[in-house]
This record gives C-alpha cells, sequence and structure tokens, in this order.
C-alpha cells in the first residue's frame, strides 16, 4: 500500500496573462511543496487560460505559452506539477506538461475534443492519439488526461488503466452550469471504479466572459468512493492523502478492470509508449510489467509525514449556487477588464434590486452606484423602494428625473408623429433616454453600467433596444424572471433580515411606462410564460410538441413567435453570466431570419 500527497490546485487563471498565470502556478506549487505534496495537479490550459479562443491564431502566443510553461518546469524541484498548456506540433494541441526536478519529463495530448455547447476545440486543436504514458510519482504509476477525456468510457482513463496505472489525474475547464457538479460526480465515481483506480479530478475557478468556473476539485478512491471535494467558486489548494493499494486483486476480480481479448494486444502493444517528439529527458525505464515508465520523483515526499483528514467541501444547493455564480462571473468581467465601479439603473423593481445586490457582493457598497431615474409615470414606492435598497446595501445613490428629457423629446417628435394616436414609440422613449443617461454617467466617470433585464424578458423581447438593453454586461441574462425572485428570497435568507425590501418582491412587476402598467398586461404570467421558454429554449421542444405536452395552443403560438422574432435583438444585448446548460449566445445560436415554426 502506497499513499500520495496530491495538491488540487484549482486556480483563478485569465486568459491571455501569460506572466500571471505562471505566478499563480509558481505560488500554489510553493504551497503544495509546503505541505510535503507528491504532485500537484492544475486545471486544463492553466498557462493561458480557458478557453483562448482566437488568441491560438497568434504564432507569438504560442511561443510565449511554451517559454511559459518552461518557466514553470523550472521552478519545479520535487513536488511534480501537471500544468495545462499549448503543445505545438504539426498542429495545436490542449496539453499538459508533466514538470520535476526543474524539466518538462513529459508531454499528454488531449484525445477527446468537445464540439457542443460553448466548446469550440476542433477549430483550433488536433485530438492526440496516443492514450499516454504512465509516469512513476513516488512508486505510484500515474496516468495523465484532460477533461472530456474522462466523458469517454472507452477513452484514455480506460486505456492507462489498462496499461496498469494506479491513480489517474485529470485536468478540467468545465464550466459551471446548475446541477452540473452532481452529474460530474456520477460520472468520475463510475469512471473510477470502472479503472479500478484512485482519480483526481482538477478544476479551474473564475469568470471568464460569460463562462464561469465552479471549481469544486474531486478525488474518488478505486472503488468509486468520494474521498475529497474542495468549495465551489474560489480558489482553493486542497492537499489530499490518496491510498493507492495494489490494483491487481481488484481487477481480477472485476471484470471492468480486465482487458478484453481485442484490448489486451492493444494495451500491451501501447504500454505506455508514445512518440511526442523531443519532449526533454523522459528518463524511461521498464517496469515490472516491462513497459516503459517516465520516473519523474523518486522516494515520496510526504512518506514520513502524519496523514491529512481529507476536506469535503459542501455542495451548495440550488439558488445559492447560482446565485454565486452570478457574483463571480460579475466580479471577474469588472475586476479582469478592469472597471473600477459599476453604474445599475435602479427602478424599485425586483431585476435591478437582485443586480444591484449582486454587485455588492461581487465588488463592495463603495464601487455600486445607483441612479434613480423617475419619469411622469414612476410611482411613489417605487422611488421608496429603490432608496431603501440603496440603504440597506450602502450604497450611494442618485436621482436624475428624466421628465425634461421625455418632455422635450415629445416636442421635438410631434411635427412628425402627427395623425398617429401614441403607442409604444412614446414609451419605449423613456427606456431610451434612461439608458443614454445611464451611459453619460459612464462616460463621465469610467463606470460600467450593468443592464437588468432577466432571461425571460430577453427571450420574449421584453426590452427596450438601445434602452435597458444599453451597457456593459448583463448579470441576470442566463435567469428565469421566476428565478430571480427566489433568488431574492435566498438573498434574503443568507442575510438573516430583509436586506431586499419584502415589497420589492411582492409587487406585480412593471415597467411603468404608461399610467397602471403591469406586465402580466402584456405578457402571459411568468409561472405560464417561464414553463413553455424552458421547455422551448432549454429543451429545443417545438410549437407542436408543447401544444402536445398540454400547453395552451394559443400561449405557445404566441411565445414561439415572440422568441423567434427577438434574436435580432439578442445579438445586440451585451454578454451576461451563464449558469444554465443553455444560456443565449455561445450555447443557442439560432438564425435571425428564420421561418421554422416545427
Amino acid at each position: 500500500m502506497a499513499r500520495l500527497r496530491v495538491a488540487a490546485c484549482q486556480i483563478n487563471t485569465r486568459v491571455g496573462d501569460l506572466d500571471g498565470n505562471v505566478s499563480r502556478v509558481l505560488d500554489a506549487i510553493r504551497r503544495a511543496e509546503a505541505a510535503d505534496c507528491d504532485i500537484a495537479v492544475f486545471p486544463e490550459l492553466a498557462v493561458t487560460g480557458y478557453p483562448p479562443e482566437d488568441l491560438l491564431l497568434k504564432p507569438r502566443f504560442i511561443t510565449d505559452n511554451r517559454r511559459a510553461v518552461e518557466r514553470i518546469a523550472a521552478g519545479t524541484s520535487r513536488c511534480v506539477a501537471v500544468v495545462g498548456f499549448v503543445d505545438a506540433g504539426r498542429d495545436l494541441y490542449n496539453a499538459a506538461a508533466i514538470c520535476g526536478g526543474g524539466a518538462i519529463k513529459g508531454v499528454y495530448r488531449k484525445q477527446e475534443l468537445p464540439n457542443y455547447a460553448v466548446f469550440d476545440e476542433l477549430r483550433y486543436f488536433a485530438p492526440g492519439d496516443d492514450p499516454g504514458q504512465l509516469y512513476l510519482v513516488g512508486g505510484v504509476r500515474v496516468g495523465v488526461s484532460i477533461c472530456e477525456d474522462a466523458w469517454n468510457p472507452s477513452g484514455p482513463i480506460a486505456d492507462q488503466a489498462d496499461s496498469g496505472a494506479e491513480l489517474m489525474v485529470n485536468l478540467n475547464a468545465s464550466p459551471f452550469a446548475e446541477g452540473k457538479l452532481a452529474r460530474r460526480e456520477r460520472m468520475l465515481a463510475t469512471r473510477a471504479a470502472d479503472a479500478s483506480c484512485a482519480l483526481v479530478y482538477v478544476n479551474q475557478v473564475g469568470g471568464q466572459d460569460e463562462l464561469v468556473f465552479d471549481g469544486a476539485s474531486l478525488v474518488f478512491d478505486a472503488d468509486g468512493e468520494l474521498v475529497a471535494r474542495a468549495p465551489q467558486f474560489v480558489e482553493d489548494v486542497m492537499v489530499v492523502d490518496v491510498t493507492v493499494e495494489p490494483v491487481y486483486r481488484k481487477r481480477l476480480l472485476d471484470p471492468r478492470g480486465r482487458p478484453t481479448d481485442e484490448l489486451l494486444p492493444l494495451a500491451l502493444a501501447l504500454g505506455g509508449h508514445g512518440d511526442h517528439g523531443d519532449r526533454g529527458d523522459q528518463g524511461g525505464q521498464p517496469d515490472l510489467d516491462g513497459q516503459e515508465l517516465t520516473r519523474v520523483t523518486g522516494d515520496r515526499a510526504s512518506a514520513d509525514t502524519a496523514p491529512v483528514d481529507p476536506p469535503i467541501a459542501p455542495a451548495l444547493d440550488p439558488d445559492d449556487e447560482v446565485y454565486d455564480a452570478l457574483v463571480l462571473g460579475t466580479r471577474d468581467y469588472l475586476d479582469k477588464n478592469g472597471f473600477s465601479d459599476v453604474v445599475i439603473a435602479l427602478s424599485g423593481g425586483v431585476d435591478s434590486t437582485l443586480v444591484a445586490s449582486i454587485a455588492v457582493d461581487a465588488v463592495g457598497p463603495e464601487r455600486v452606484h445607483g441612479v434613480s431615474m423617475p419619469s411622469r409615470y414612476s410611482s411613489d414606492h417605487s422611488r421608496t423602494d429603490a432608496a431603501r435598497l440603496a440603504e440597506n446595501l450602502g450604497i450611494d445613490l442618485r436621482t436624475i428625473a428624466i421628465e425634461p428629457a421625455h418632455a422635450a423629446m415629445l416636442d421635438m417628435l410631434t411635427p412628425s408623429f402627427t395623425g398617429h394616436e401614441p403607442d409604444l414609440t412614446e414609451e419605449n422613449l423613456q427606456s431610451r433616454i434612461r439608458g443614454m443617461t445611464v451611459m453619460a454617467l459612464s462616460n463621465k466617470f469610467g463606470w460600467i453600467v450593468l443592464t437588468t433585464g432577466n432571461k425571460s424578458e430577453m427571450a420574449v423581447g421584453y426590452a427596450t433596444l438601445y434602452g435597458d438593453t444599453a451597457g456593459g454586461y448583463a448579470v441576470l441574462k442566463d435567469v428565469y424572471k421566476t428565478r430571480v425572485f427566489e433568488l431574492c428570497r435566498m438573498r434574503n435568507r443568507r442575510a438573516g433580515h430583509e436586506l431586499i425590501p419584502e415589497s420589492v418582491i411582492t409587487k406585480p412587476p412593471s415597467a411603468e411606462l404608461r399610467p397602471d402598467q403591469r406586465d402580466d398586461q402584456s405578457l402571459p404570467s411568468y409561472d405560464e410564460l417561464d414553463a413553455v421558454l424552458i421547455q422551448y429554449i432549454e429543451h429545443d421542444r417545438t410549437t407542436g410538441d408543447l401544444i402536445a405536452a398540454g400547453h395552451d395552443a394559443d400561449l405557445v403560438k404566441r411565445v414561439v413567435r415572440l422568441v423567434d422574432g427577438a434574436e435580432y435583438k439578442r445579438r445586440q444585448t451585451p454578454p451576461g453570466v451563464r449558469v444554465s446548460a443553455k444560456a443565449f449566445g455561445k450555447d443557442r445560436r439560432l438564425p435571425i431570419t428564420n421561418a421554422y415554426r416545427g
């Protein structure tokens, strides 16, 4: 029986910040060495940040990335570091460098390249064709794989298990989506049990444009039992003692761990050999089974240290994890792009209230500015609710009445509008004046505008182009209206008091662009609307499918028509935090010109 001390280094990288990412990796390696770790595992493409997208088309970027990983390798000694980077040969490869003793000892190239949902890896990378040699770390045979490799039950992990691996490490940049942690855990537990091999899964944490990575790195034993879990949405160097028992007995007694007659010749032929070209000092030596191993370190660094208790951070409940994803995504978008402060149009409604709460939790009240912009139709309770919220959150609130601009615009347009009854045009003028006002504050003070529209409104186009859609980041772009109410109540539970005024949550939603206006005069109730939207957007149901499932035919046809007709609007809205499995933008890409209804 062996005990290998592993550091699962879930760090928050920044795309393109090669120097900064190298510093983060080296700092985590120093922490791992101080804890007597034998091996430190980092996320996928930790050197470049994930996803680097078209930066990969720049030859200088690829060269600089290689130099960066060499700097990391030079900073290693006894603790092995497995670090994601971009490898270059005839093609580009999503790769992992196995570093130790000041050098790159080997390279693994990702085989399974995802090209669905938000993933676009086949645009840039070629798949590796070698299941990967094994690395001897502290006397333990270690296999390396990257992210999607683990999702294929007959992929590299199975191949490496057939070659005699005793511990698997899997590097990841797996974006958050609600409920995904449980799916990951089920899949990884199965993969570990099938391979009869302990498995260490290390995930990136942080926000990158629309994407949020939740960390929650995991360790499983050879029976597929969860050993350790790092916390969600925070950086962490999780130190875990992984017990590695001789695997032959379990594999002899478990048909899942034995090569089939068809696979056995292939496993023996591969035997850990791979042609990666000149990778530095490979240090190959035959193992007892006759296969070549790369010895990265000798004796275990942790051999004489007392075992550490494995941490199992609690998994967050659905509302908490979505809220924390919104906070982290917003914080990283602002900080990584150099925005000091934010400005939010505070209407006293539930959407702007939730955005303000998220912004305060993301960057602090001193960096959040609210602006109330009452019109002739604004109710007294909207103004008082906005003021009470600002006081509760401790943020700056200014009032800029839009009536002078509204009256001037109406006077200016009256000659052209003669003979036409007032309609949405006059209503939307107010929203566009508000959009112009917050953008003026943004220009003057350098504040980024956080828009307040939710996914339900974005879906059906219940928003004014160049009005309330104007801004730099759409915090609630992937949050349905019904969920907005739930998140507000959750935030109050977390605060332990009425941080968000109850009157904001309970009053009927209204844009207040005409007398006594309510959202349900223009839209179905949000309960009905969201039930249809979730099926149409998340699950790709057609009109016929929804009607057959029992939804009202007229309601379905109306909603589908609104969603499809608003595609051109959504293309012009700012990016926002992705928290579902199918967000507008990177996930859902439908043509603007589209006649299909199904």
